[in-house]
């Protein structure tokens, strides 16, 4: 498939007004505009509650769980330490 031309463009405009005749394209361009907005409104939501679940992930496995003695707190952040250490390298 090659680049389209002006000739090729304009057969398919031809085209488009003899299928749909010169009252329906605007409907059908108002159409394909909703389409691709509500397309590009679900693209955004999804990477929002993509980009909060990693942050909702992270926190979690930042902080200690709510009933820890000062032993085992101190264990986490050794252990945390550690992780970071071994990330780093």
């Amino acid at each position: 498939m090659g680049n389209l031309g002006m000739p090729e463009i304009l057969v398919i405009v031809i085209a488009i007004l003899v299928l749909f005749g010169g009252r329906k394209i605007p409907e059908f361009m108002r159409g394909l505009g909703k389409g691709i907005r509500e397309f590009n409104d679900a693209k955004t939501s999804v990477k929002k509650e993509l980009e909060e679940g990693m942050r909702e992930t992270d926190v979690k496995s930042t902080t200690p769980p709510s009933n820890a003695n000062l032993s085992e707190y101190n264990q986490f952040l050794e252990w945390k330490k550690q992780q970071e250490a071994v990330g780093s390298k």
